[in-house]
């Protein structure tokens, strides 16, 4: 059995060839994730064990500009370098530091531009940098650069750098150019050195460190020294060995890829599981066209078992071979993606590619389970063939009963998954999420088990337009499509698999990002905002220039406070009063904004109802510096989603800020006639044409809240292509199969009149009516799921409505008819191409 399984693969390959397409793609997906993942890990940790290789305690504190962090200061620094056992002993402070390109765009990201100081030890190096150009900052008014930023902006030693902090623009001397294993480098970011006292004026204050490296004497135990050093350290600071560090960031980088690991092998898991349905329809076809070669077999003596386990022998070696190739392009893919993230930004460490037993054991695994399991229902069915029955017909038609069983289980499976979709959409939040999840699985089974009863129905409304528009050519393609509904069935299925899940992510995007576009266009007035590109505070001055600036008729801060009401943390946001209600659309329910310039307060409705506060009420307070007082409610306003539940004049939170500076995330604009290049000109010229600053208008205030639903959506639409390509290929090989089985009838249709254009015709329509049907399916069912999703997030977003994009569901509807055009062309060509009396032979 196993000479004749492996002469049959040989006999059948180019009808199998779809077969291993559909594996080979699927294996590539999981290998290529496997030693992506893999690689990135290994290289990311051995970056990090770099980087603490001469560090043999680390020390980190919370360090703020206030009392209750006071970080580390020069006098435990000295009591530091002063145990027996230690080389050396180097403060670190850190904070935003970004600096402009030749066009005057900020170098890097925002969230990975960073600024630090140079700490050189008695040989005047910092070991934690390897300058490449000049030398470290040595005073005020000079920096060094790494390496990227330099070539990024064209910056050479002694060259003028225009710096950005939190503060205004300051121009610096470049002194050095060097090299580092630092993070945020290798996320695409820059870091900036500055001499210590500028570092921490810029980021703290004098003569305090946020951080500490110490590295430790020849035979000096890293432990010892942590064990001495602990006792000289203030309350807020954790100390740890260098290595114990190390080894957290790699439990912390590995728990980092498992995310990706998990997200990447779930939609290589749809792909796979389309493919079922590939490998399937072919191995029933191949067991229906070859029923007189395994009645043969039986009837000289083939048991039922050797019939099953032929096949099955079969399917492993389309399995096996189909996992080589994959895993072969499993590692391009691999190596592919590494060099994507390098073209959009990421720097990923220097290391080999790495291919761990478990990447190719799964690969293997699942490329040849994937291939057996789906290939046994058809074995199944071949060993029950009886021999006599099998030599006296071509083709095996499913029984009755079986079908009707068959549709009964799916109806039952179908409903009851049903009810858990709306079950989950009434129920909402996460559980009903979760029982959306659950309901949604059980009704794609169940759709995909009716979906050959379903396909004569429908392909019958569209049967009379396509004899209108098509004759005879039309009507044959619907009586085709319909023929044989289990293989319709199948070959659809993998198409609405694809199809159901990107119209449930569309129509969930979608309504999403309308959502969110609403509530951004309903809660602003201003026309103008201004924030760090960094997410960090802008600093009091920008403020004070933009109240200068030309064109500026109305301005306010966001800036972020609270409040501590019997015992209950609230936020609260920092505004200026009379200009607040300008930048913001505030509906006042009682009372008056106005009162924000008496001292008073103002409150979300929700929050005073909630507490039972009304306009008038005096609450007793604790402060953000944890003073006490009182505050009186001037008005309640309906909440507006950028502001915090109480509204506060800028000058309370000042005064009972827990920091020396506000923390001002966001300063919104209100401009004379609107948005305009000069206004905004305006507005960037008083920030000093700070790179670190973004300016948006309210388009960018749109996109910048929505950005990331359509950002997100095509990540989603890009990772279920594979399964979308495996559905093609589904098209294409039933077709082909299709055709060789029926090569005397189209000789016969030749025959009688039917020419070549029209034979290729009747196999197009037959190809778009099967993907058509698919993608209805596919499209119904994903409108449904994005609704039940929407519903369980509708009380978390405010204006939530479902939005159905009819235009997308049309272009997924016409994109499923092209697919059937593109997968019928060898099909169609071939049977167009067949000789009339060799086809009239044929049996």
């Amino acid at each position: 059995m196993f000479r004749t399984a492996l002469r049959n693969v040989l006999a059948h390959k180019a009808r199998l060839l779809m077969t291993v397409l559909a594996v080979m793609l699927g294996v590539a997906f999981v290998s290529g994730t496997l030693v992506f993942t893999d690689t990135l890990g290994n290289a990311f940790r051995n970056q990090s064990a770099k980087s603490y290789d001469n560090v043999a305690v680390s020390i980190e504190t919370f360090a703020g500009d206030d009392e209750k962090t006071p970080g580390i200061d020069d006098a435990t620094l000295e009591k530091i370098r002063g145990l027996d056992g230690v080389a050396s002993a180097s403060g670190r402070v850190n904070g935003f530091a970004g600096v402009a390109d030749p066009d005057g765009k900020l170098i890097g990201n925002g969230w990975s531009n960073t600024g630090a100081n140079f700490s050189p030890g008695k040989d005047g190096k910092d070991a934690q940098y390897t300058f490449v150009e000049g030398s470290g900052p040595a005073k005020n008014g000079s920096v060094a650069l790494d390496k990227d930023t330099a070539s990024k902006g064209e910056y050479k030693v002694g060259d003028p750098v225009r710096v950005a902090t939190n503060g205004p623009v300051k121009e610096y001397t470049l002194s050095g150019i060097f090299t580092t294993e630092d993070g945020a480098v290798n996320a695409g970011g820059s870091l900036v050195l500055f001499d210590t006292p500028t570092a921490q004026k810029l980021y703290l204050k004098p003569g305090v460190f946020q951080n500490a490296t110490v590295s430790a004497a020849g035979g000096v135990s890293d432990q010892k020294l942590l064990d001495e050093i602990e006792p000289l350290l203030p309350k807020d600071a954790t100390a740890q060995t260098g290595k114990a560090l190390a080894d957290q960031q790699a439990k912390d980088i590995e728990s980092g890829l498992t995310s990706l690991n998990t997200m990447l092998l779930a939609f290589a898991g749809i792909a796979l599981f389309v493919g079922i349905f590939l490998i399937a329809n072919t191995f029933t076809m191949l067991i229906a066209q070859r029923t007189r070669e395994l009645a043969l077999m039986r009837a000289i003596g083939a048991t039922r078992r050797q019939v099953k386990r032929s096949v099955l022998l079969e399917a492993a070696f389309v399995g096996t071979l189909a996992s080589v190739i994959g895993f072969v392009l499993g590692l391009g893919l691999a190596t592919g993606l590494r060099s994507a993230m390098g073209l959009m930004g990421g720097k990923i460490p220097a290391g080999p590619l790495v291919v761990s037993p478990t990447a190719v054991i799964s690969a293997f695994a699942v490329g040849i389970l994937i291939t057996v399991l789906a290939a046994w229902l058809p074995a199944r069915r071949a060993a029950k063939i009886a021999p006599v029955a099998a030599m006296s017909s071509v083709h095996a038609t499913a029984s009755v009963k079986s079908l009707v069983v068959r549709n009964s289980i799916g109806g039952v499976i179908t409903l009851l998954g049903s009810a858990g979709i709306v079950g989950g959409a009434a129920t909402g939040g996460t559980s009903g999420r979760q029982l959306v999840a659950a309901g949604a699985f059980f009704a794609l089974i169940g759709v995909i088990i009716l979906i050959p009863l379903l396909s004569r129905p429908v392909i019958a409304l569209v049967r009379p337009l396509l004899k209108k528009l098509f004759g005879v050519s039309g009507k044959l393609a619907s009586q085709n499509a319909v023929r044989n509904p289990r293989r319709t069935g199948a070959t659809a299925s993998a198409l609405a698999i694809g199809l159901t899940l990107v119209t449930g992510i569309s129509v969930l995007g979608v309504t999403l990002g309308q959502a969110i576009d609403k509530m951004t266009t309903d809660n602003i007035k201003a026309d103008y905002l201004v924030s760090m590109a960094s997410g960090d505070s802008l600093d009091e001055s920008a403020l004070t220039a933009l109240s200068k600036a030309d064109g500026v008729s109305a301005l306010s801060p966001q800036q972020a406070s609270s409040l501590q009401v019997d015992g209950e943390y609230h936020s609260a946001s920092g505004v200026t009063p009379g200009d607040v209600e300008k930048v913001f659309s505030l509906t006042t329910e009682s009372g008056s904004l106005a009162s924000l310039k008496d001292g008073r307060v103002a409150v979300g409705s929700k929050t005073a109802k909630s507490n039972g506060w009304k306009a008038g009420d005096t609450l007793p307070v604790t402060f953000e510096d944890e003073k006490k007082g009182e505050v009186t409610i001037g008005a309640t306003y309906k909440e507006n989603e950028f502001l915090s539940p109480f509204v506060i004049p800028k000058e309370l939170a000042d005064r009972h800020s827990a920091s020396t500076r506000p923390e001002i995330r966001e300063i919104w604009i209100k401009a004379d006639g609107g948005a305009s290049k000069t206004n905004e000109q305006s507005i960037v010229d008083a920030l000093g044409d700070n790179p670190a600053m973004s300016v948006m208008d309210r388009q960018d205030i749109r996109d910048m809240f929505g950005g990331f639903i359509n950002t997100a959506l095509n990540i989603m639409y890009g990772l279920l292509a594979m399964a979308l390509l495996i559905a093609v290929l589904g098209v294409v090989n039933t077709l082909a199969m299709s055709v060789f089985e029926r090569q005397q009838e189209i000789g016969m249709l030749r025959a009688i009149g039917l020419d070549r254009g029209r034979v290729k015709r009747m196999i197009r329509l037959e190809a778009v009516v099967i993907s058509v049907f698919g993608a209805v399916i596919g499209v119904g069912l994903g409108v449904f799921l994005g609704w039940a999703i929407g519903r369980t997030l509708s009380a978390d977003i405010p204006g939530y409505a479902l939005v159905i994009p009819w235009d997308r569901l049309g272009v997924f509807l016409l994109l499923a008819g092209l697919v059937g055009v593109l997968a019928s062309l060898w099909p169609a060509r071939s049977a167009a191409k067949l000789n009339m009396l060799t086809a009239i032979k044929t049996e």
